[in-house]
């Protein structure tokens, strides 16, 4: 069965470079979301197992989707992919709920080691 992998970026390359990213042993469906607001559309009429989370986009952040996914009963596990690498932003994605904080440009090894940490490979 294949991962339902939703891909939340306001930058369309920016969807398209983590796309192309995951390691090709993972069996993915991807839907893409191009802002914090279409994310958590997509998770409330849709299953998503796994979803990559830009914090910085205008409108809804990914802080503000980590907190609205709170709310929700089934939620995805949440790696967030961000250029924002300052302590305070990794501790509070943590305390938010995301699995994994992983630096942009995500790089195919980085993102197939945070996949590990969350036991989707």
């Amino acid at each position: 069965m294949d991962v339902r992998v939703l891909i939340v970026d306001d930058s369309m390359t920016g969807r398209k470079m983590m796309k192309r990213a995951l390691p090709p042993s993972l069996a993915v469906d991807v839907t893409e979301a191009g802002s914090g607001e279409e994310a958590l559309r997509i998770c409330t009429t849709q299953p998503v197992d796994l979803m990559f989370l830009d914090l910085t986009m205008p409108g809804m952040t990914g802080f503000d989707v980590l907190e609205a996914l709170q709310q929700q009963v089934a939620r995805p596990v949440v790696i967030v992919v961000s250029g924002d690498v300052q302590a305070p932003a990794q501790q509070r994605v943590k305390e938010l709920g995301a699995s994994a904080f992983i630096h942009k440009p995500a790089t195919a090894p980085v993102i197939e080691e945070a996949l590990k940490r969350t036991r989707f490979l």
